[in-house]
Order: structure tokens, then C-alpha cells, then sequence
């Protein structure tokens, strides 16, 4: 998933949306799959591996943006004695894929999903994630269904995940939930969403977790200038975005019990980063000061505010050293937590976008069932922590330039134009070159000039800003 999410709209032949088409054609993105994974989706589509296992009795639902149709979970929620139970179903992506075949090998050249803000590049083919294998509405899937039980207090009591057929009921978006939580007219299984998120957010807080809910950034055309505007998220976002975060810790400690698995692992921030992010909140106005923790910051802040989302947005930073960290036979590794997370972690619940996905659930079915994994899995999981690294960088080029991109078409008209702005960084070889962000509108850029004054607030002028060629670039005024 993509750490800044920015969408423009507009035609396809206006200026921005053609610089982000040559910006994937330079990268060399493919535009479409080729014939022989095609063919194999439609046969996989046509007749995929079932499971025993009936689950369909579940009214399950999914909650995704209102045009998303790869959807990877569907939840249900109900109240178990004096605390609660989660059923996560999840994409049984294994059920459509086999090993070694012309779709798994095009897996593993995409590795990921990759977003772009006017369209995305699916990691697998759109006849199995816009269909056979999405848990659309009123439609029989097979899936890895997750069950978590827990207290009063929403602490993990007991988990477990099995191969089932599942079939949503009803196909949700986070306006419609949150509206239907807010007038009182959820049913409960829906209406359980906002109590146990907000249990889950508490435990969150307890442990030294933070969770970003990062603005959408949104790019509007008027008569050929553009607008920036943000969509901060809905308490509803965040609430469905701890059901996923509950599941990925449960999947981390049962593959930590089995002694084989992978986890996304973050370390701690570095000061240097930490220390950059601090120049940002000066920059935007935010006060931060020194006996405040990072996480206490972000708790504070408002996403409505556009100063304050475009500091969320340039939070994303800190995550920049995420990887995946393999282990198996009992030889745990030496850092097993997610920073941000504050706990062991794992991702599982997105495998129609995300690779290490499949595995991982993979791994969590077989560790709950007390099997050894498919020799599959075992096969592919030393190489799995590369190739998402890999894919990773790849994913963070695409949203660098895209960022770059979308900056230069608001700031084209505005060449030579004075703006109060930040230092935020200055190159360690090279002081004449650093990074500026600008305190309205809150965009980042290039600047050079002699004794660059870091840290603090200065007039610059605009010198260049093309989308063309993705730059743009300030000089002291």
C-alpha cells in the first residue's frame, strides 16, 4: 500500500495525467499481462482449489472505498460472553495461484500493486482480483478465515484460521459505515466496529503504538491551473484499520509460536530522521515541543487542518526503514516488533496487492492446523525479505515522482514567486543543495544556495517547476 495516497482527476490527455503516463513508461511499468498468465487467470478463475469448510452462513461484509472492487476482507463482529469476536476473512489467493506457473512467475516479477495517483498497476491480472478471488457481494469465495476472540478490553484471548468458503452480504464504504454508526441505525455487527476499534485504539495507545490515518492528497484541474485539497479519513477508517492491525499481530505471535515465519519488522526511527521531521513541524507551525513524544504529537493533531495533514503526510518518512524479517525451525530473529506497531507484526490481510501476503498466510494455516508448511512456501521464503525490498524501493520511486510531478503542476504557474518556507535538510557533502517545505501551499522542493540555514524559516523564490521533467526548485530570495 501506497505511504502518501494522492489522486487527480482530470482527462487523460491534460498535462499532469500525460506526465504521469510518460513517468510510467520511462519506469518501464507494464501495461498489461501477458497471454499465458491471462489464459491461466481465466482457468484459475474458472476453477479454483475449494475448501471443505462452509462458512457461508456468515453475513459478512467489506469496507472499501466505494469504487474498489479488489477486495481482500470481509469482517463480522458479535459480542462472545462479556467480550467479542472477530471473523476476518481474508483472500485465499493460494486457491487461484499454483506454484511454478505462469501466474505465480508474473507474481513475482510484480511483487506488488503499484499506485499511481490517477490509476494502479495490479500484481495480479483484473479476471481474479476485480473477480473470481474478490469478496464481492452475494458471491461464494474461498478464503482463510480468521477467528479472534477477545476480553472486555479487546485483548487477545484465543485465534485461529482455516481454509473456508465465505460469502460477503454486503459491500460497505467508510461514508456509509461511519454515517450508520453516527445515527444509530448499524446492526451490530456493524455497529461493533466503533467498540472494538476504539478498544483496539486504547491498547494501541497503551503499548506505545501510533497509527497515522494519513490524508488523502487530492489534485483538482481548474482551467488548466490545479488545486490541492485533502480528505482526512473517518473515525470509520481508523476503526476497520485496527480489525487489520489486530489480525496482522495475531498472525506475527502464532508464526513467532510455530518457529517459521515472515514479519514486517521497523526499528526505531534514527535521531537524524526524527530531528528532520521536528524542521517540518517548525515549518508548518505545529508546536512540538521537546517533552512531548512523537506518538502524544500525532495523537494531537487534527487531519482537517491542512497544515496538520501535510505533516501526517511527511510522517510517512519515518516508516521508510520497514522490511520483512524471516525465520523458521525455533531460530527466532534478533528484532521481531514493528516500531510503529509496537508489538510483532506480519502482513497477510492484503495478498490481492501484496505478495508476502500469500505467504504469510500460508504459514499462519499451517502453524494452526500443526502441519509443516507446503514445500512451496518453504522454497520461496528465504528469497521473500529481497524481493519485496526490492519491490519496496521500486514502490517509493513511483511515489517520489509522483509527488514530484504532482508539486510541479501546482506550483507551474507560479515561477518566480516569493513563498515562506523551512529548510528541513541540507546535503551533508554538498551544503549548497537541501530540501525546503513551504508553509502554504505545503509542498516540498529542492533548493540551493550558499549557507543554507537549516532549520530555520526563509523567504524563497521559485525558480523552476515543470511537470514535465518532475522538478521543481527554489533559491533564497
Amino acid at each position: 500500500m501506497p505511504r502518501r495516497h494522492i489522486r487527480v482527476t482530470g482527462a487523460p490527455e491534460a498535462p499532469l495525467r500525460a506526465a504521469l503516463a510518460a513517468l510510467r513508461a520511462e519506469l518501464g511499468v507494464p501495461e498489461s499481462f501477458p497471454p499465458a498468465v491471462l489464459a491461466e487467470a481465466d482457468r484459475a478463475a474458472a476453477s479454483p482449489a475449494l475448501p471443505e469448510f462452509d462458512a457461508t452462513d456468515i453475513p459478512f461484509f467489506t469496507i472499501d472505498p466505494p469504487a474498489s472492487t479488489d477486495l481482500d476482507q470481509a469482517l463480522h463482529l458479535s459480542r462472545q460472553g462479556t467480550g467479542y469476536r472477530v471473523r476476518y476473512a481474508i483472500v485465499d489467493v493460494a486457491a487461484f495461484v499454483a506454484p511454478g506457473g505462469a501466474l505465480d512467475a508474473e507474481a513475482h516479477r510484480r511483487v506488488n500493486t503499484l499506485y499511481f495517483p490517477d490509476e494502479r498497476v495490479p500484481l495480479h491480472p483484473l479476471p481474479l482480483s476485480e473477480g473470481a478471488a474478490s469478496l464481492l457481494p452475494d458471491q461464494v469465495r474461498p478464503a482463510a478465515l480468521w477467528t479472534i476472540d477477545l476480553d472486555a478490553d479487546g485483548r487477545t484471548l484465543a485465534a485461529d484460521v482455516r481454509r473456508a468458503l465465505v460469502r460477503s452480504r454486503a459491500k460497505l464504504d467508510y461514508e456509509g459505515v461511519q454515517k450508520q454508526i453516527d445515527d444509530g441505525t448499524a446492526e451490530e455487527p456493524l455497529a461493533l466496529l466503533k467498540t472494538v476499534g476504539q478498544l483496539r485504539e486504547q491498547l494501541e495507545v497503551e503499548r506505545g503504538g501510533i497509527s497515522l490515518n494519513v490524508p488523502e492528497q487530492e489534485i483538482v484541474e481548474h482551467d488548466h491551473t490545479y488545486e490541492l485539497t485533502y480528505r482526512a479519513p473517518l473515525p470509520a477508517d481508523a476503526w476497520n484499520a485496527q480489525i487489520s492491525l489486530l489480525t496482522g499481530m495475531t498472525a506475527a505471535d502464532l508464526m513467532l509460536s510455530y518457529g517459521t515465519g515472515v514479519l514486517r519488522t521497523l526499528p526505531a526511527a534514527p535521531d537524524g530522521a526524527v530531528g528532520r521531521l521536528r524542521r517540518t513541524a517548525h515549518a508548518l507551525h505545529i508546536d512540538w515541543p521537546h517533552h512531548v513524544s512523537y506518538a502524544a504529537l500525532i495523537r494531537s493533531l487534527d487531519p482537517h487542518q491542512p497544515h496538520h495533514a501535510a505533516f501526517l503526510q511527511e510522517c510517512t518518512t519515518l516508516l521508510r526503514g520497514a522490511g520483512y524479517t524471516v525465520f523458521r525451525d525455533g531460530k527466532l530473529p534478533d528484532i521481531t516488533t514493528h516500531a510503529a506497531v509496537a508489538a510483532p507484526y506480519a502482513h497477510c490481510t492484503a495478498p490481492l496487492r501484496r505478495l508476502a501476503d500469500r505467504y504469510a498466510s500460508e504459514l499462519c494455516l499451517a502453524a494452526a492446523a500443526d502441519q509443516a508448511p507446503p514445500g512451496w512456501v518453504l522454497a520461496a521464503l528465504d528469497a521473500l525479505p529481497t524481493e519485496m525490498r526490492d519491490a519496496s524501493r521500486r514502490a517509493g520511486a513511483v511515489e517520489r515522482a509522483c509527488v514530484d510531478i504532482v508539486e510541479a503542476a501546482l506550483l507551474k504557474d507560479r515561477v518566480g514567486d516569493l513563498f515562506d518556507g523551512c529548510v528541513v535538510d541540507v546535503e551533508e557533502h554538498q551544503p549548497t543543495l537541501g530540501t525546503v517545505q513551504l508553509e502554504s501551499p505545503a509542498v516540498i522542493g529542492r533548493i540551493e544556495g550558499e549557507r543554507l540555514p537549516l532549520g530555520e524559516r526563509l523567504r524563497v523564490r521559485l525558480t523552476q517547476a515543470d511537470p514535465a521533467t518532475a522538478k521543481v526548485r527554489f533559491a533564497p530570495a
